[in-house]
């Protein structure tokens, strides 16, 4: 998942990444358009045709940044919807985007730099 370049405002606000590769912010944040790029996570499932396949996000998890702060990420929705059934067969591949939602901070709290952590998604094939 990338969220791409933005400036912070005063007070903050959110970064919102869609299934279909768009992107909003909340509160005072600005997008920032320098040719860094923001995409959702992308998860290519391989199953045999007729599965059934559940998605499961993990927890919200803490991204620590490279210049001190942190960030908190929220897992959001997949382009497939929570639940899907395969329809294309192996060696060809489901491809799911998954968004998510990124909390950011004033300036103090949440200094510019680059922030990294680790997520979970859990695909359960029936």
């Amino acid at each position: 998942m990338i969220f791409g370049a933005f400036f912070q405002g005063v007070s903050g606000g959110t970064v919102i990444l869609y299934p279909d590769g768009s992107r909003t912010v909340t509160g005072s944040l600005v997008q920032a358009n320098l040719g860094y790029p923001f995409s959702p996570a992308i998860f290519e499932v391989d199953a045999n045709v007729g599965t059934m396949v559940s998605i499961m996000n993990g927890p919200d998890v803490t991204l620590s940044g490279s210049n001190g702060g942190t960030l908190s990420l929220h897992i959001g929705a997949a382009s497939t919807g929570s639940s899907f059934v395969t329809s294309v067969a192996p060696p060809s591949r489901t491809q799911v985007r998954i968004g998510g939602t990124l909390t950011v901070g004033n300036q103090l709290a949440n200094p510019s730099g680059n922030y990294s952590g680790t997520f979970s998604v859990t695909f359960i094939q029936q």
